[in-house]
């Protein structure tokens, strides 16, 4: 991972990926209840310096690039998933070629 960005912008991202994978109620899920309470509870006020930031963003953004992974790993899984035996024609159009028109329009 390179660098991790603010915070905020991890925890947007972080309940963007969330929402995309359990739906419409995703606020009521347990994921998203600890996700907010993890950031709302590592803040930095000016009453303390929480030592821990650093590494709940490094978690969070470590735990993002992991649902984004699985997300697009189950797209080209079903996009590349053998669905049996498929016909030449379909073959060569996945790869990006046009087979060569036969003799007698076959």
């Amino acid at each position: 991972m390179a660098a991790l960005g603010a915070p905020l912008r991890t925890l947007r991202a972080l309940l963007r990926e969330l929402r995309q994978a359990a739906g419409r109620s995703y606020r009521d899920s347990p994921a998203y209840r600890h996700v907010l309470a993890a950031f709302r509870a590592h803040r930095v006020t000016t009453e303390k310096l929480c030592r821990a930031q650093q590494e709940l963003h490094f978690q969070a953004a470590t735990y993002l690039c992991l649902l984004r992974s699985v997300r697009e790993h189950e797209a080209l899984h079903r996009e590349y998933h053998g669905r049996g035996e498929r016909s030449p024609q379909e073959v060569a159009g996945l790869v990006g070629f046009r087979l060569p028109q036969q003799p007698g329009g076959k």
